[in-house]
C-alpha cells in the first residue's frame, strides 16, 4: 500500500500532520515500506495453485487437493504438473475405460492404452499396454490397482 493510500485511511488531524519530512510522514513511509513484500505476495498468489505455475514444493500440497497423491507422489514433477492440471477431466471420466487410459496417458507420458471388458468375462477388463510404456509398468500396476472399480478384475498382459 503506497504512502498516500494510508495517509487516506488517517483521521483528518492525522492527515493534516503528514507533511513531507515530519516525523508522520517518515512512519507512513516505513509503512509502505513493510507493505510492499506481502503486496508482491498477494499480487502472485493465483501463481500457488496454476499447475505449471506453482513452486515444485508445493507439488505435493496441490496433488493432495486434487485427490492424486496416492498416485502422483512418485512421479517427476512434469507428471505431477500435468497429473493437476487435468484432475478435473480425469474426475469426470474415473471408473470408465476411457477415463483409466486418460490417467495411464497422463502418468506415463505415453499415449496408446486400451482397456478391453471380454463379452465371455463379465467384471473384467484387459488393460493393453503400448510398447513404449512397458518400462513402467510397476507405475502402471499401481494405477490400475488403485483407480479400478471394486468390483472389477484387472490383467495386464
Amino acid at each position: 500500500m503506497r504512502q498516500q493510500d494510508i495517509e487516506r485511511l488517517l483521521p483528518a488531524v492525522y492527515q493534516a500532520a503528514a507533511q513531507p519530512g515530519s516525523v508522520l510522514a517518515g512512519l507512513l513511509d516505513v509503512m509502505e515500506g513493510m507493505h510492499a513484500p506481502i503486496e508482491r505476495r498477494l499480487a502472485a498468489v493465483d501463481d500457488l495453485f496454476a499447475a505449471y505455475r506453482t513452486p515444485e514444493a508445493f507439488l505435493p500440497f496441490l496433488l493432495r487437493c486434487v485427490a492424486m497423491d496416492h498416485i502422483g507422489r512418485s512421479l517427476p514433477s512434469g507428471r505431477q504438473r500435468d497429473l493437476i492440471a487435468r484432475a478435473g477431466e480425469l474426475a469426470r471420466g474415473r471408473g470408465t475405460a476411457g477415463g483409466l487410459c486418460a490417467l495411464l496417458e497422463t502418468v506415463t507420458g505415453v499415449a496408446g492404452f486400451a482397456v478391453e471388458e471380454p463379452a465371455d468375462r463379465p467384471f473384467h477388463a484387459v488393460v493393453r499396454v503400448p510398447a513404449a510404456a512397458r518400462d513402467q509398468l510397476p507405475l502402471i500396476r499401481l494405477v490400475v490397482q488403485e483407480e479400478k472399480p471394486a468390483a472389477v478384475t484387472v490383467s495386464i498382459p
